[in-house]
């Protein structure tokens, strides 16, 4: 199955203090370690956020379509500008994820009758940020962004998303500098 992969970095990282795409990790970025990690599955990845603020890291950045409104928006422009019927979608935030973890998930997508496929941890809710999207949910997408209804997990449930269970651990994201301080000192 062809896809094109996405990561989105485009977030405000009110909560970190600082943008939590350029952290340090591994010898690089977080979000080039994410981006990597979707490349890996995908084939291909580009980022949509900021070009000013990503530019420098020699990715593809395709600036958001609508700024401010979310994960919603990034998902937005990324089916907007997309050359392939499915679209891995991962935020920047999830150090742990994995390309087997998205690997499987475009693979349960290639076999789906629905229009996305997004990962659920044991126990929890599903994780609509590290999913693919196949780009006849655009038009769903495009009415949630006109009357503002911007929840990601209120979309996926609109849309009908199949749910792929995976590890809590490969969806755990950094928000905070707690956060990011607990999974740095974890051992690898």
């Amino acid at each position: 199955m062809q896809a094109s992969g996405f990561v989105l970095a485009g977030g405000a990282s009110k909560r970190m203090g600082r943008n939590k795409a350029l952290l340090p990790y591994g010898g690089s970025t977080l979000v080039e370690h994410v981006a990597h990690v979707v490349r890996d599955a995908a084939g291909s990845v580009a980022l949509i956020g900021d070009p000013a603020r990503l530019g420098h890291l020699g990715l593809t950045v395709i600036p958001d379509e609508l700024p401010g409104c979310g994960p919603a928006s990034g998902i937005y422009t990324a089916l907007r500008v997309t050359q392939t019927d499915w679209n891995l979608i991962v935020a920047c935030d999830m150090p742990s994820v994995t390309s087997e973890v998205l690997r499987d998930l475009l693979g349960a997508a290639a076999t789906s009758e629905r229009d996305c496929v997004a990962a659920s941890g044991p126990g929890c809710a599903p994780e609509p940020l590290c999913g693919v999207y196949h780009r006849r949910s655009l038009p769903a997408l495009e009415r949630a962004m006109r009357d503002k209804r911007l929840r990601m997990r209120d979309l996926v449930a609109e849309i009908g998303a199949e749910l792929r269970p995976v590890s809590a651990a490969a969806l755990a994201n950094v928000n905070t500098p707690g956060e990011w301080e607990e999974f740095e000192a974890k051992p690898s």
